[in-house]
């Protein structure tokens, strides 16, 4: 694959920026008006050296420094500072396929492309991509490249740089059909999703239709095509999926197709975006997730391609999921109020809990499900956020949803800035920022989970998704609530 741009910095260069913030740490805390004159030295910039940065974009810089201008704590205004840009820094690989634009995007310590994580980690950029011809070609060449991985498997969750590649080295050896350029094959719902997600967010904010050639219409039509495969309504489909492997979740039951269900028009689902194994694969917040992404898909169909026909298939398949989901997706309290559950199977059964992975029950208006103040979903977001949840964890550092993934006691960054974007009261945002600005344990960067009580004790010290996320939230809180972030 030809490179373009700057010189590419290897995996031990970017660690070894990482292993050095993580080791010299910094000072917690608000500063006094005397200490603060220190402050630039104490926060120094824990980015790459400019020369060694993966992609530049002027838009960015300048959203970046405007922003930072406007913090007025030091060390978040420095996390924020290494983390908006960490997936332009760290993780993009520029260049050309087939003689178009091409761009793949790794998770950070991960050599590999999600679907889901690859979309998270750009969206934030997305507003700036109008003024910014660099980043027009750094999303042409990442809407053609997720359209490429989904034409080689709608069931891959993970895939490689190299279409030929083998796959990831813990999926060498699972039980099911794995193709070259894989990297990994479970079947998450999401990874169909955000790749739809962030496509019609860079068709909306740009109007530019250049990335939707015929390649991508046909990946799309391999959406639609898998998602009615996963309804299951005849026959099992033809994905399955098994792992060897100390970790229940790391597998599926009954040769690999999952625990029964009774189809309901629901979308099946063998893991979670977690990447954890479902355990009822009736996955309530993924096929709400679902549903908004096959009606953007329809509006983009009949706008871009006239394909009236394409459309109205998107749309009848999200009515179908939408109305199965409302009818059988709820659980209720003893006085009748109604709240989501998790997953379920179809004939009765539910699983109230939350995962710190999105799309999760927290994010549901995050990803446009549906609005904030939506009762069912106020009262859904008061139960996750509760022991009433088995992954809501509270400890003497800070509080927040988990998951299998990471075990006990481990709280997930993610879902704190979440909370916050789906808050509406500023006092909780105050309390979101607190926390996150207090358990980086010293590197800057935000984390995939830390220990409840102990923040440095964390997972994965180059986690793109989460640290873009971070700058995701303080973009939004500066565009909302300024003043949360003038003290």
């Amino acid at each position: 694959m030809e490179k373009t741009g700057p010189a590419m910095p290897s995996r031990r260069d970017v660690l070894k920026w990482l292993g050095a913030a993580t080791a010299s740490g910094v000072a917690l805390g608000s500063l006094s008006a005397r200490a603060a004159a220190s402050a630039s030295s104490r926060y120094a910039s824990r980015r790459p050296p400019v020369g060694k940065r993966k992609f530049a974009s002027s838009a960015v810089e300048h959203q970046l420094a405007m922003v930072k201008s406007a913090i007025a704590d030091p060390k978040l205004a420095w996390m924020f500072e290494n983390c908006y840009p960490n997936t332009l820094d760290t993780t993009v690989e520029l260049g050309t396929l087939d003689g178009k634009p091409d761009t793949f995007v790794i998770t950070g310590d991960i050599d590999a492309m999600w679907l889901r994580d690859s979309s998270a980690q750009v969206m934030p950029y997305i507003p700036l991509a109008m003024h910014d011809a660099a980043l027009r070609r750094l999303f042409h060449g990442l809407i053609r490249r997720q359209a490429r991985c989904i034409r080689i498997d709608p069931y891959a969750n993970a895939f490689m740089p190299d279409p030929a590649a083998r796959p990831l080295s813990w999926a060498l050896h699972d039980a099911t059909e794995m193709k070259p350029g894989v990297g990994e094959r479970k079947w998450e719902i999401d990874s169909l999703c955000y790749p739809i997600r962030l496509a019609y967010a860079y068709w909306q904010a740009t109007a530019d239709t250049a990335p939707f050639d015929d390649d991508w219409r046909d990946a799309m039509a391999r959406v639609l095509q898998t998602f009615r495969e996963q309804q299951r309504k005849r026959d099992r489909g033809p994905y399955h999926f098994q792992r060897t492997s100390p970790a229940p979740s790391e597998s599926q039951y009954l040769q690999g197709y999952g625990n029964p269900t009774r189809p309901n028009g629901m979308i099946h689902a063998m893991f979670r975006p977690s990447d954890d194994a479902c355990l009822y694969p009736l996955l309530v917040p993924a096929n709400l997730f679902a549903v908004v992404s096959l009606r953007q898909l329809a509006q983009m169909s009949r706008s871009i391609y006239r394909d009236d026909a394409f459309a109205i298939a998107c749309t009848a398949l999200a009515d179908e999921v939408e109305q199965a989901v409302q009818r059988d997706g709820r659980m209720h309290e003893a006085d009748g109020s109604a709240y989501w559950a998790y997953e379920i199977d179809g004939f009765g059964n539910q699983l109230f809990m939350d995962d710190a992975n999105a799309p999760s029950l927290l994010s549901l208006p995050y990803l446009g499900c549906c609005d904030r103040a939506d009762p069912v979903y106020r009262h859904t977001r008061e139960r996750v956020w509760s022991e009433r949840n088995p992954y809501f964890f509270k400890g003497a550092a800070a509080e927040g949803i988990g998951g299998p993934h990471e075990g006990l006691r481990m709280v997930w960054p993610m879902s704190i800035m979440i909370y916050a974007q789906t808050s509406l009261d500023t006092a909780e945002i105050r309390q979101c920022l607190r926390w996150l600005r207090d358990t980086d344990a010293g590197t800057g960067f935000m984390h995939e989970a830390f220990d409840q009580d102990d923040p440095a004790h964390f997972t994965r010290s180059w986690f793109a998704w989460a640290n873009t996320l971070f700058g995701e939230l303080i973009v939004d809180v500066h565009g909302k609530h300024p003043e949360l972030l003038r003290g």
